[in-house]
């Protein structure tokens, strides 16, 4: 087997306000990156991403590298990347299919995919394999990783922590009845509270959290994140993160910061978010009705209740902003004030409401290199490339 190549496909290149600046398989879906779910269901690295042409030079710790025009070899699986696999391993088969769509194909012959035909060239190409069911959840939308979010900690924790000390540590206090599991080198503070009535609770090594906090399952706490004070709940937390406040149903890629007080909930924190001090997402609106999102296919009904904001990659937050219901800030958006902003922020936008400007891309990268520096991360050439591709190749929202 020569490895596993993530295929983002149309829809998934629509992704936004993500797939300008990351291709899909580097999206966290339940506990895992996506490129790491297909890692375990497949027992092969992912050798690398096929996707749109801005996100060439694309660069984070243990990521796959963008493929330009090249072949992918024979012996290897070509996969949607909308596909999150469960983490057993797939079952033995040329096709893997989940209700009745091809999902991955492992290729005969040496392969060019047609970046703009997607699904439809995945099922030309298994149209002779034999095919196997696979287990797992489709996202058809970008807001279906907050939809499936729940059942996927649900399905991902017992499996992830099989090998993890369980019980609750001492001098923390537990409730209900699933279990807890602290990886070794993991801090927990007296007098935590650890609720497991509605899930399992997972800590990664290295991850901390301090006296006073409700930790509310099921829960994931990636490497290194910090968690103090409030309740936090429902959640994926990525590496390196901070949290501090109220978290219900949220996503955080990694390398992402919620420092001080403010409620976040049924949201996603792409890679190098900062939330300044009391930013308030609304989840929920007053009406109880479904929630309408913008997407560059124009708004649409998401049939979801409760939904708050999509957090682009390096999208920043002034103190005390509030966000609606259903709000999507674009990658390096910076907004800040003390009006309510838009629905919808186009990336690398900078100001306040009514004077939201251009950031300047050399100010912005100079922004990005500080922040990614205070987590001992340098911001490469091949990154900074993309990221001035990203913003030369930004979408707009006309007023």
């Amino acid at each position: 087997m020569s490895g596993v190549y993530l295929y983002d496909d149309a829809r998934a290149r629509r992704f936004e306000p993500f797939s300008l600046t990351r291709p899909i398989g580097e999206l966290r879906a339940g506990a895992l990156l996506v490129r790491e779910r297909w890692t375990r269901a497949l027992g092969a690295p992912v050798a690398g991403h096929v996707t749109a042409p801005v996100l060439a030079g694309f660069e984070e710790a243990g990521s796959a590298p963008i493929l330009g025009s090249e072949s992918l070899p024979a012996g290897s699986w070509l996969v949607n990347s909308r596909f999150a696999p469960a983490l057993a391993r797939a079952a033995a088969g040329d096709v893997l299919e989940a209700d009745g769509r091809v999902v991955a194909v492992r290729l005969t012959t040496p392969t060019s995919p047609d970046t703009g035909n997607g699904a439809a060239e995945l099922e030309l190409i298994a149209r002779d394999g034999t095919r196997t069911a696979i287990d797992g959840w489709w996202m058809d939308d970008v807001w279906d990783y907050v939809r499936h979010l729940v059942p996927m900690l649900e399905a991902d924790i017992p499996i992830l922590g099989a090998s993890m000390r369980r019980g609750v540590p001492r001098g923390a206090l537990g409730l209900g009845e699933h279990p807890v599991f602290v990886a070794e080198g993991a801090v927990v503070e007296p007098s935590v509270c650890f609720d497991t009535a509605a899930g399992p609770i997972l800590l990664c090594a290295g991850s901390h959290v301090q006296a006073f906090t409700r930790l509310v399952g099921p829960l994931y706490v990636g490497e290194h994140s910090i968690l103090t004070t409030d309740r936090i709940a429902a959640s994926s937390i990525g590496d390196t993160c901070k949290v501090h406040g109220e978290l219900n149903s949220t996503i955080l890629v990694g390398h992402s910061n919620k420092g001080h007080d403010g409620f976040v909930g049924h949201s996603i924190l792409g890679r190098w978010v900062n939330l300044g001090a009391g930013t308030i997402t609304s989840n929920l609106k007053n009406t109880y009705g479904t929630v309408h999102l913008w997407t560059p296919s124009g708004v649409r009904d998401t049939a979801m209740q409760f939904l708050g904001t999509l957090f682009g990659d390096h999208a920043k937050t002034g103190i005390g902003t509030r966000l609606t219901t259903g709000c999507v800030l674009g990658a390096g958006a910076n907004v800040f004030g003390n009006d309510m902003p838009p629905k919808v922020v186009s990336p690398f936008a900078w100001g306040e409401v009514g004077k939201l400007e251009t950031y300047r891309v050399d100010k912005f990268l100079e922004v990005a290199e500080r922040m990614m520096a205070r987590r001992h991360v340098q911001l490469g050439e091949p990154m900074r490339a993309q990221l001035t591709r990203a913003h030369e190749q930004r979408w707009s929202i006309e007023p």
